[in-house]
């Protein structure tokens, strides 16, 4: 089986290019290193069932050639900007890299006759929801240009599902951590703590609480997604178990330190940035459905992040 991966030097992408390889799959990765960066791959390099290429997706005609060049049985689409904040500073980058960049693939995939397609989504396309959010759950009404773009996507996808005979997998993540992360609180405070271990600052109060499942558990549950889900569109949510708060993150990050006197220093408002949900959960019925059965606690993950991330010497 020969696969197309896109945003496979990233975080969550180069995890995946890993299990894949295992699996026993072709993989053709492609990114265009916005966030993804080819130290990600080393461990990949020479495989003989793996390829990369920086590629551009926007640009489709590089994008068709490729399709047409490999003749690709699916497709796991992860490439996206997933820096909320950012988004915010430049209101067309989650439109070109998350929905313009979706759209792109599906019509490559419809040229070439490609029927299966795996799409990373997000809590976002909801916005601030009270409850532990299930799949049908609504309305959705995103606060963030990311989670819009998203929940633009999930639409095509929907459309082309219908449409074209496209078999489709949408996973919503939760916060994922582990070694290789990019961005995110826990990657944030190490790299703050790096810079100063006296002074840590948090954006917002730190009681921002979300589910954080480490990412080869994210993994297994995107796999687990992908070959048991039956129908042409099939959405699910992943998470471990129970939630973290932003100030929970911190104290871990500071203890791995080990400085005894740093200072962490709290903003006033309940979230980091315009756009950011202080605090969500997820119904997980669904994919346990399929056999899922979440193994470690949100802090566990966070924890075993931490560990790992200072192992590899971050």
């Amino acid at each position: 089986m020969r696969v197309l991966l896109t945003g496979a030097a990233g975080f969550i992408g180069s995890h995946l290019c890993d299990r894949l390889i295992e699996r026993g799959l072709e993989i053709y990765a492609i990114d265009n290193l916005h966030f993804g960066t080819l130290q990600n791959l080393v461990q990949l390099t020479g495989h003989p069932a793996f390829r990369f290429e920086n590629i551009d997706i926007l640009n489709r005609d590089k994008l068709n050639a490729v399709f047409i060049r490999s003749r690709f049985d699916a497709v796991f689409h992860l490439a996206a900007n997933s820096d909320i904040a950012a988004g915010n500073l430049d209101v067309n980058l989650d439109l070109n890299l998350n929905y313009l960049a979706t759209v792109a693939v599906l019509e490559a995939m419809r040229n070439c006759g490609v029927k299966r397609f795996f799409f990373a989504s997000t809590s976002a396309v909801f916005g601030e929801f009270e409850g532990a959010i299930s799949e049908n759950d609504g309305p959705l009404q995103p606060s963030s240009f990311y989670g819009a773009s998203k929940l633009a996507a999930e639409a095509y996808i929907s459309v082309y599902a219908h449409t074209f005979g496209i078999t489709a997998v949408i996973l919503r993540f939760p916060n994922v951590v582990g070694e290789r992360v990019t961005h995110g609180a826990v990657h944030d405070f190490v790299h703050a703590l790096k810079a100063d271990p006296k002074r840590l600052k948090v954006l917002g109060n730190g009681h921002q609480t979300k589910p954080y499942m480490y990412v080869a558990d994210l993994v297994d549950a995107l796999m687990l997604a992908w070959e048991r889900s039956a129908g042409s569109l099939s959405v699910y949510h992943a998470a471990g178990i129970g939630e973290t708060s932003v100030r929970e993150v911190a104290d871990i990050v500071v203890a791995k330190f080990g400085e005894v006197d740093t200072r962490i220093e709290y903003g006033k408002r309940d979230r980091g940035w315009s756009g950011d949900v202080p605090r969500f959960t997820y119904n997980t019925a669904r994919l346990q459905a399929l056999g899922w059965k979440p193994r470690l606690h949100s802090t566990e993950a966070v924890r075993l992040a931490v560990d790992r991330i200072f192992s590899n010497g971050f």
